[in-house]
């Protein structure tokens, strides 16, 4: 009992901070070191797809666009994203180097879901993009300018910081005097703040107004864009030219299905079901590793300019060998 008082009146008068936090990741998890090897291959692959995507803008002047400056800052947000992640789990579980400094793990959740955040808000200002160039096709280049991009993408990324560092600057007003294990793969909010020994309500608060933020509510802004484009289309365009302009929003529709359906329904389910820990740390894992990977693939294969700009040096190359033979 009177052990008890004392750590009491210790957590209600004191910060208890602890020198390290240990990440547990899985529990039992069969044959875990290919699924490590598999994200190895996935961050190469992602690292390489976004770097040459960047390249290609960087260097093709016709795409010096304000469209072309937000697919830049989500291949950028894609590329942070996945270094501030990936290489961390890999040395944690592969290396079994799985203690982490307070203020190393601070910064770790810090980097891991900004960069989150930013990948959210750059979809919904394609939707933007998208919206502008259908709904009033004749305002576009008056309304979608290079310096308004630039304020919109601006606002992304200061948006984003306010409110990530506030979910994990509060973290420094808890005290962590009982467990130190981080039932996650990663420094992630929720199981971090859930360690505290004192009242963490206003940690528990901040982290559903950061999700509704920097999750629900792009999604919503982005599904009411498409709700005016459906209806536009609906008016204005028939047969070739509504698949024409519906042809210009798939590449960002499958961006935005393969980002935000994945962290809703994970989200959504944790809160209404039991989900065992591996399972939801697997389910997180691919949410946040998958998508940039994939979003370079999917704006080369899906975008008219940026397939044209990828085959001209083979065009170029078959026809220096016609002239060869001939």
């Amino acid at each position: 009992m009177e052990k008890e008082k004392k750590q009491r009146s210790l957590t209600n008068s004191t910060f208890v901070r602890p020198e390290q936090f240990y990440i547990s990741g899985f529990h039992d998890f069969p044959h875990d070191t290919y699924f490590y090897i598999f994200l190895c291959f996935v961050y190469i692959m992602t690292v390489f797809g976004n770097v040459v995507l960047l390249l290609i803008i960087l260097l093709v002047r016709s795409l010096h666009t304000p469209k072309y400056m937000i697919v830049f800052n989500l291949a950028l947000t894609d590329l942070c994203g996945s270094t501030a992640l990936i290489p961390k789990v890999l040395d944690t579980f592969l290396f079994e180097n799985r203690y982490i400094s307070y203020e190393a793990c601070l910064s770790y959740m810090f980097f891991v879901l900004f960069f989150g955040s930013v990948q959210s808000w750059t979809l919904v200002t394609m939707s933007f993009d998208r919206f502008v160039a259908i709904c009033f096709p004749l305002h576009y280049h008056k309304v979608v300018t290079k310096s308004a991009v630039a304020v919109m993408l601006l606002f992304v990324w200061l948006l984003s910081l306010s409110v990530i560092s506030s979910l994990a600057g509060l973290i420094n007003r808890l005290s962590f005097c009982n467990s130190l294990v981080i039932q996650s793969f990663f420094c992630d909010h929720g199981p971090v703040f859930r360690l505290a020994c004192n009242s963490y309500l206003l940690n528990h608060y901040v982290a559903i107004f950061g999700a509704f933020i920097m999750l629900f509510f792009p999604f919503f802004l982005i599904a009411l864009t498409y709700f005016f484009i459906g209806l536009a289309l609906k008016r204005i365009a028939k047969g070739k030219e509504r698949l024409k302009a519906l042809k210009t929003c798939t590449s960002h529709l499958i961006l935005v299905t393969i980002f935000f359906i994945p962290l809703i329904s994970t989200n959504i389910t944790a809160f209404a079901t039991y989900f065992t820990p591996n399972t939801r740390m697997i389910n997180s894992t691919l949410t946040h590793t998958i998508p940039p990977l994939l979003d370079p693939i999917i704006y080369t294969l899906k975008t008219e300019e940026m397939l044209t700009i990828i085959k001209r040096p083979y065009k170029t190359f078959e026809s220096n060998k016609k002239r060869i033979k001939l």
